[in-house]
């Protein structure tokens, strides 16, 4: 067995190199070698039937569009420094109620599907086939994905607008890192339980652009949107619900990875975390203030 394990480089046996080179060297080629080995493994053990889909084979679109909108975050308010914040207000109406609508689809998609297809709400496997229920679930699974691409528009409004105070850490991170997330979902999982983190997500979402649709017509409808505090208290309750689901299902038996269950459960305490901190606040820390 050479320096290099299976990797039979030349810099293992040149003379004119020092045996602190050839190790490095041997090394260096051994970790490329594990990286080419894993890059390959990510692509060829996908699901077959989403890969030829839009942004899914490989991770490299993805981190260039998350690369992309960091680069938006940072650089877009200085760029926007020196301006006038820019009207969006036409802007803002059409694309919250389609984003109300597109919810409203998936939310519907994933809710009918699951019912047909005799879904359990404590452990579902994905099913692989090309029947028509479970292609109706992967499709569905995939708009889930693109629709958090295009919320990264969320933030590229917010920065026009120089409402930089919305550019918390906790928006850039949920923003950023859903588009990952739900790749690794479509790439791997379309579909199984991973539809009760579409289904529930998709319900707030029609609640949520619903109200910024409302708000987006004017100063007007203020007095209709006092229930922004309640809107906060229904996503808690949606990152509660699915820390318990996916913790359950870490315990019993259930032919789904762990290792999916693992990080969603991860990432939903990390969010009842930031979101309760942004709960507390914008709402009790600021009402004990006043008073």
């Amino acid at each position: 067995m050479s320096c290099c394990g299976k990797v039979q480089s030349k810099c293992c046996v040149q003379p004119a190199l020092s045996p602190v080179q050839r190790f490095c060297r041997c090394q260096m080629a051994s970790t490329w070698q594990r990286v080419q080995s894993m890059r390959q493994w990510i692509l060829e053990n996908g699901d077959k039937r989403t890969d030829p889909w839009l942004l899914v084979y490989s991770p490299m679109p993805v981190a260039f569009i998350f690369l992309l909108y960091l680069g938006v975050v940072w650089a877009g308010p200085k760029l926007m420094k020196r301006r006038e914040p820019v009207d969006l207000k036409a802007v803002l109406i059409v694309y919250n109620f389609a984003m109300v609508c597109l919810s409203v689809y998936m939310f519907h998609e994933f809710l009918v599907t699951s019912l047909l297809s005799n879904y359990s709400y404590l452990c579902q496997p994905v099913d692989y086939s090309t029947s028509p229920l479970a292609m109706r679930m992967a499709k569905v699974c995939w708009w889930f994905f693109f629709s958090k691409v295009i919320e990264l528009a969320d933030t590229v409004f917010f920065i026009l607008r120089k409402k930089n105070s919305q550019l918390t850490f906790l928006h850039v991170y949920h923003h950023g890192t859903m588009i990952f997330n739900w790749w690794a979902g479509v790439k791997y999982l379309a579909g199984g339980q991973s539809f009760f983190i579409g289904l529930l997500n998709t319900f707030v979402h029609i609640v949520m652009y619903s109200y910024y649709g409302l708000a987006a017509l004017g100063p007007h409808m203020q007095k209709y949107l006092w229930w922004k505090r309640y809107l906060t208290s229904l996503q808690l309750l949606q990152f509660v619900l699915l820390t318990t689901h996916t913790g359950y299902n870490l315990f019993t038996e259930c032919d789904f990875p762990d290792s999916m269950n693992a990080v969603v459960f991860a990432y939903c305490v990390s969010l009842i975390a930031l979101f309760s901190n942004f709960y507390y606040q914008s709402y009790l820390n600021r009402k004990s203030k006043k008073t």
